[in-house]
């Protein structure tokens, strides 16, 4: 009989154990999310707001493309931030819109969002967050870092590797 505890004592061990490694391994991956922020929820600011995404996606797909970090990612938005905001106020005053944008990166509480079969739980991210107007509507969003929004580009597909691996323990 004491065999039989001691085994299930082991085995109980054991699943805590990996258990909280699974659990360590997802929660220790760093995202880099990237909201654009519509000035209102009306239909002509929701359409700008995909206008600008299209703009800025193309811009950033390259850049993502050669960044292996979270941090190199973050470093390459700062130094083209001025750009990312010209890129967003030319589609905006093309479309006579009469606000200005604004990037920033920061790190922001997020709900629990799903991307495909991805979840992001919610918690604190950071975030490239592109406010057009007053930011006051709905936004669109996805994963930077790794990039997991950023593909069939050019016949270029980019995958998180994060991801797969995630993906594997489920």
């Amino acid at each position: 009989m004491k065999k039989i505890g001691i085994t299930l004592l082991l085995l109980s061990i054991i699943t805590l154990t990996v258990t909280a490694i699974l659990s360590a391994n997802q929660n220790s991956v760093e995202y880099l999310r990237i909201h654009i922020r519509a000035n209102s929820n009306q239909a002509l600011d929701q359409n700008v707001k995909y206008q600008v995404k299209n703009v800025i996606v193309d811009y950033l797909t390259p850049i993502v493309a050669n960044c292996n970090t979270k941090e190199q990612m973050i470093n390459s938005i700062n130094e083209k931030k001025t750009q990312l905001e010209e890129l967003a106020n030319s589609v905006l005053k093309k479309a006579g819109f009469n606000y200005q944008s604004r990037v920033l990166v920061r790190n922001e509480l997020f709900p629990t969002r799903v991307y495909g079969d991805f979840t992001l739980e919610e918690g604190f991210y950071d975030a490239i967050i592109v406010e057009l107007g007053e930011a006051k509507g709905d936004n669109w969003w996805c994963v930077v870092y790794p990039p997991l929004c950023f593909t069939g580009t050019e016949n270029i597909k980019y995958k998180s590797k994060i991801l797969e691996i995630i993906k594997s323990f489920t």
